[in-house]
């Protein structure tokens, strides 16, 4: 153990997650941001490391949408505090995933990116076929409703 001292490391006693190189405020608005991102377009991309550490906070919070009660929105509110992101999540994608007991979500490895070559994945719902079609249904919807508008 005084060679560890000496030679100025420290061990990892409890020390989980990625730092990401930023201090925790930012760490903490950088993953909410994702995952907001996440549950507006059903389907990201970023980095590997990022898209991990994204995926642990979506999956907690979906788990708390499942419940559906107020308790339970109240704690996905203090986790990611944007309404809409959590509206969303509670009224059109949790009701899809009803069926499953957990792996909401998958990470698909797919390039590397040009400028530092780092690792990039798409993060993703497993059910997103079915969650995407309703979303262009919405839009076609809101096509046609515009349409009957100009005509009158």
């Amino acid at each position: 153990m005084k060679w560890l001292k000496e030679r100025g490391k420290k061990m990892r006693h409890r020390v989980a997650g990625r730092g990401f190189g930023r201090n925790t405020k930012q760490r903490k608005a950088l993953l909410r941001g994702l995952v907001v991102s996440l549950f507006e377009h059903i389907k990201i991309e970023t980095t590997l490391a990022k898209a991990k550490e994204a995926k642990k906070i979506a999956e907690r919070i979906i788990t708390f949408a499942k419940r559906g009660d107020i308790h339970s929105r109240r704690l996905a509110l203090s986790l990611i505090p944007n309404k809409n992101a959590i509206t969303k999540l509670f009224n059109v994608i949790t009701p899809k995933l009803t069926s499953r007991n957990g792996g909401y979500l998958r990470i698909v490895k797919t390039r590397f990116r040009p400028g530092d070559c780092s690792s990039m994945a798409i993060i993703e719902f497993v059910d997103y076929d079915s969650l995407k079609e309703k979303k262009e249904e919405k839009k076609k919807k809101v096509k046609e409703d515009k349409k009957k508008e100009e005509k009158k």
